[in-house]
């Protein structure tokens, strides 16, 4: 997948903003975000209202460096992320300084990439059906008033109604009013007096709400009844860019599926479906969005679902470089020969003082008061002012109606677990907590096994290294399988897979797989009953290899004298016929460019980590970067 990687350092000016539409007009965090994963749909202690990266302070200074601010966060070591693979020297460098740093293209289930590269409407050859002919009603609308509806009916008419003059006569207007509702279902119609006339006014069912049920309108039969297009979007997650369309084509997010969500500090290219949305009025959305740009259209008779990538190609910049020419290809080769240990990255625990794993680990626990604890307490580290005035308020009174009024917008998870406890009450928190989004309450028990994973895998890497040993597992279609000495002889490090806790799977035979138990035990936890109360915390588990191959890998190292500019060629900038980027061989500052393909759940940040040998939280970047902040 393309997960999202965290900002290290601000947004340049000369860089686009985003649309207006996202309500994103908070006072916004001096603490960057860790956005999530696709499988966990959110970014940590957030619903569905992000926050922008990388952005001012507004000017309210309360002397704390971002360093200071940081130093609550996590590190690799926090997470279990504690070895390499390869022996190379790592070298330092600087990821993501502006968000173009950082291309994603999908690679859809065919295999192919996706790119943005026609903005043009498909020709619909389709005419607008004749409605069957209504013997007592026939007669009533002319074929110019027909020609009018039809095109209303489709959106293709500008107006936003069609007047019909008529006259006295209460018969007549309702044979039109009738003949219109028959003949050209999902307009309505009402009857005005203007100056003496009257006159039979049709429009959308429910005005401009009328977009809101794309299923009542008229849909050519043997057109698909989906359109997919293709997202290119800047600086944005996939979420995100969907409300923003949402919005102006007044749908409900849901009409739209897509494969995978995209990282937000990044442009990214990404094939979307829609039910019973023209290309035509997609296309429309062009004149008027910031930072997001759609095309590619074509009509499908299905959906896309989750999951359906293959996976996703990378191009990354990594700016200011130190190593030699000599110490890049050596760490490239190495990264295109042997990979890169497949942990779970940064962004899967968060970024405050409370790691969400902790929370996953209190719900398996089943202690709720622990959760609400969690989520609620006051924190060390900068946060939004209103969401410590909130936890202060809980800390003080424990009165989740008084705390939720600290809150302006009570769409973020303190909001909807505080509404859940202030509807239900403080002995139903089980309740109260279903109230925050599924994928939202998932993401702290996922957290809480990659954490149990990469702590696992290191040890693995530790004790036996680059080769498969007895007792290590490998896949037999889905069945895991543990490696006998002789079958361990015909195996290699890219085809051993070690499992995320659950009740449906089986560890390694060796002494790395009694490590599981011991983890959990010191958790508290049984990993002999990983069966919850609650059907949704019930973890059956999962396999996940421990090395990936990344495909397609090929590296530039790239000379440029001004920081502001991008080194990438994107998509959009090729359809406006805008320049490739020039490099000074003799320029002042050095740069990796790096692009590499990558299979579906796979960290980026892992494998750059692999090639930079730095660890790649927030917190010990800032650490390393803190001039870029001040």
């Amino acid at each position: 997948m393309a997960e999202s990687e965290p900002s290290f350092v601000a947004v340049s000016t000369g860089e686009k903003r985003g649309c207006p539409e996202d309500g994103e007009e908070d006072t916004l965090s001096k603490r960057p975000r860790v956005e999530s994963d696709n499988k966990n749909g959110g970014p940590p202690h957030r619903a569905d209202d992000k926050e922008p990266e990388g952005e001012a302070s507004n000017g309210e200074d309360d002397g704390e460096t971002f360093a200071d601010m940081m130093k609550h966060g996590l590190t690799e070591e926090d997470v279990g992320i504690l070895k390499y693979v390869s022996d190379h020297e790592g070298f330092s460098g600087i990821l993501k300084e502006r968000y173009s740093d950082f291309v994603v293209h999908e690679i859809s289930k065919q295999g192919k990439v996706v790119h943005l590269d026609d903005l043009t409407i498909p020709a619909d050859i389709l005419e607008v059906p004749e409605a069957p002919e209504q013997p007592s009603e026939s007669d009533v609308l002319t074929e110019e008033h027909k020609k009018q509806l039809g095109e209303l009916q489709l959106f293709k008419n500008k107006e936003s109604n069609v007047s019909i003059e008529v006259d006295d006569s209460k018969e007549k207007r309702t044979l039109v009013h009738k003949a219109i509702k028959t003949q050209f279902p999902g307009l309505e119609t009402k009857t005005e007096e203007r100056e003496g006339r009257k006159f039979i006014v049709a429009y959308h069912a429910a005005g401009k709400k009328a977009l809101a049920a794309p299923r009542k309108h008229f849909w050519p039969k043997n057109r698909g009844s989906f359109c997919h297009f293709v997202l290119y979007k800047e600086n944005k997650d996939t979420m995100d860019a969907i409300n923003v369309l949402s919005k102006f084509l007044r749908l409900r997010p849901n009409m739209f599926s897509y494969m995978g969500t995209k990282d937000k500090r990044a442009i990214t290219v990404q094939e979307i479906a829609v039910l019973k949305i023209t290309a035509e009025r997609l296309a429309h959305l062009n004149k008027c969005l910031m930072n997001l740009k759609v095309g590619n259209f074509s009509y499908k008779n299905h959906p896309l679902k989750l999951g359906e990538l293959q996976g996703n190609h990378f191009t990354v910049v990594i700016r200011n470089i130190s190593g030699t020419d000599a110490e890049v290809h050596q760490a490239m080769t190495s990264l295109k020969q042997t990979g890169f240990i497949n942990y779970y990255g940064m962004q899967r625990f968060g970024t405050t003082a409370v790691p969400t794993q902790h929370v996953g680990r209190a719900i398996l626990r089943n202690d709720w008061n622990e959760v609400v604890d969690l989520i609620l307490k006051p924190r060390p580290g900068a946060e939004k002012e209103y969401l410590v005035r909130c936890r202060e308020e809980w800390a003080k009174t424990q009165d989740p109606e008084a705390a939720l009024k600290k809150l302006p917008n009570k769409r973020c998870v303190e909001g909807q677990l505080l509404r859940g406890l202030s509807m239900h009450g403080k002995k139903n928190i089980v309740t109260a907590f279903g109230l925050i989004p599924r994928n939202n309450r998932l993401m702290y028990i996922h957290s809480y096994q990659s954490v149990v994973w990469n702590t696992m895998v290191s040890r693995r890497i530790e004790a036996f290294g680059l080769k498969a040993v007895e007792g290590d597992l490998v896949l037999r279609g889905t069945t895991a399988h543990v490696l006998s000495t002789e079958e361990a002889e015909s195996h290699s490090i890219h085809d051993i897979v070690m499992p995320l806790p659950g009740f449906d799977v089986i560890y390694p035979s060796h002494h790395v797989g009694k490590g599981y138990r011991e983890m959990l035990s010191a958790d508290r936890l049984n990993i002999d009953n990983m069966r919850h109360k609650v059907k949704d915390y019930s973890l059956a588990g999962a396999y996940r290899r421990i090395i990936i191959r990344p495909s397609d890998v090929s590296w530039d190292v790239i000379r440029y004298d001004d920081p502001r500019i991008s080194l990438v060629h994107t998509d959009f900038e090729k359809l406006e016929n805008k320049p490739a980027p020039v490099f000074n061989k003799e320029g002042k500052y050095r740069a990796l460019r790096m692009d590499f393909s990558l299979p579906p759940s796979t960290y980026a940040t892992m494998a750059i980590r692999e090639v930079l040998k730095l660890d790649t939280s927030i917190k010990k970047q800032t650490q390393l970067n803190t001039t870029w902040f001040n």
